[in-house]
């Protein structure tokens, strides 16, 4: 039906906005149409979009991966408060964006922390990013959204790219349970602690790691989990994404042989089999009859069962039999 004359046709803000970095397919007329009708309603302007605090994931690698929502959001935020700034620019400038940016992380989050609180307490809208993925996966912003729940100040998240969830997505590995541990310490012996407690864990493992430490990390996961399919992700959404399988040790040799990858990695790991699980009668008695020497019976089955990972239950039992033997 051809539009009545004298109405002029008005082209909404989102599609106008969009068309800077979305370029639908010409043969993809399905998209055009959703698109369309998703754009009927034009844009928030900045005294209708509710103030406070917008957590926004950015691209991984492909900056063709941020939502249409988040686009309009860093438009129109009075800041953006990002990891780094010189980072946030050039994905802003790929959109054609210019907005106020401020620095947070690690180390100047108490200084700045109550710098964006107050802010937001004006009446701003705040826009939060990382340099890349997800917001508060392992970075401090955790500590923005605590602030905010203790002052009342609206709080919401604009879903997006995660090299977690991508790298779980692509390892092929159980999906059902999974744990993110984060980077795992530096420091050998503690690498080994942190490895130790984690072993009887029944869920996928997901670690981010430094392609410098990667190898290093690699030994000490195949000492501490054993033979265990692994999945090793690396440019992940670029040109030349990869992820790359095998055991644990497998992946050590490739790496150890071809040197340390480019950029930083991901490690997805395989839960444990049963028989990992199932710890030997005699370790469990051999480790309580060294416990019991010098804790309570609780406090020995408690460490027992931390250890091993096996049934409380059982190691209380057996703790019990063992006392007796031994009055």
């Amino acid at each position: 039906m051809s539009k009545p004359r004298g109405e002029p046709r008005r082209k909404s803000k989102l599609l106008k906005h969009s068309s800077n970095h979305s370029q639908p397919s010409s043969d993809n007329s399905s998209d055009k149409t959703s698109l369309s009708i998703n754009a009927s309603k034009p844009v928030p302007q900045n005294n209708e979009l509710k103030p406070g605090l917008y957590i926004i994931a950015t691209p991984i690698g492909n900056a063709r991966d941020i939502s249409l929502r988040a686009l309009d959001t860093l438009r129109i935020a009075d800041v953006i408060v990002c990891e780094d700034t010189r980072v946030t620019s050039k994905l802003l400038a790929i959109h054609h964006i210019t907005r106020p940016l401020m620095a947070y992380h690690e180390h100047n989050s108490e200084l700045a922390g109550p710098k964006i609180i107050n802010r937001l307490k004006r009446g701003e809208i705040v826009a939060l990013v990382s340099d890349a993925g997800t917001p508060l996966i392992s970075d401090p912003g955790f500590r923005l959204v605590q602030a905010c729940a203790r002052e009342k100040i609206y709080a919401t998240h604009l879903p997006g790219a995660s090299s977690v969830l991508t790298s779980l997505v692509l390892a092929g590995l159980p999906t059902d349970r999974f744990l993110f541990a984060g980077f795992p310490p530096n420091k050998a012996g503690k690498s080994l602690s942190f490895f130790e407690n984690l072993k009887f864990v029944q869920a996928t493992l997901i670690f981010l790691e430094n392609p410098k430490r990667l190898v290093k990390s690699l030994n000490n996961m195949a000492h501490i989990f054993g033979p265990r399919d692994a999945a090793i992700g690396r440019e992940l959404t670029k040109k030349f994404e990869e992820i790359r399988k095998g055991s644990l040790q497998e992946l050590s040799d490739h790496y150890t042989l071809n040197g340390m990858p480019k950029g930083e990695v991901t490690i997805v790991i395989s839960p444990p089999t049963t028989n990992e699980m199932a710890t030997p009668k005699q370790d469990i008695d051999r480790l309580l009859k060294k416990v019991l020497a010098i804790s309570s019976l609780k406090d020995a089955v408690s460490a027992v069962v931390k250890e091993t990972g096996a049934p409380k239950r059982d190691v209380y039992t057996r703790a019990l039999e063992l006392k007796i033997q031994f009055k």
